[in-house]
């Protein structure tokens, strides 16, 4: 009897799942059928779409798994020691001459091995 109950509601999760997808879609379908209404007006039905898309499929358990994972990021967001300011423009510059060094290195090597292959080949002069 339980195993009935699992399925009537996983049906249900994903007939939620379904019509949210649905008014999502019709929400951009909306926007591209009617050219002749003002943008803002277009954009601002495909965002209340995607309002009522997301309230109808936070009410399945996947939505509301969903839910709880994105309120444990938060809270593990809050618990990461940033670095300031200072120490991300240092790691930024130390990255960029990084960078800048070894497309250096790579362009000489480029040089070098297509010297090289000239040489070998009898191309170079």
């Amino acid at each position: 009897m339980d195993t009935k109950v699992e399925t009537e509601k996983t049906v249900l999760d994903t007939l939620k799942l379904l019509v949210a997808g649905g008014v999502l879609l019709g929400g951009v379908v909306g926007y591209y059928s009617y050219p002749d209404v003002p943008v803002v007006v277009r954009a601002l039905g495909v965002m209340v779409a995607l309002a009522i898309a997301v309230v109808i499929a936070l009410q399945s358990v996947q939505g509301q798994a969903l839910w709880r994972f994105v309120q444990g990021s938060r809270v593990e967001m809050r618990k990461v020691v940033w670095p300031t300011r200072e120490e991300a423009i240092q790691t930024t510059i130390a990255v960029l001459v990084f960078a800048l060094i070894m497309g250096v290195f790579f362009w000489l090597l480029d040089l070098f091995l297509l010297w090289f292959t000239r040489f070998l080949t009898g191309q170079g002069g």
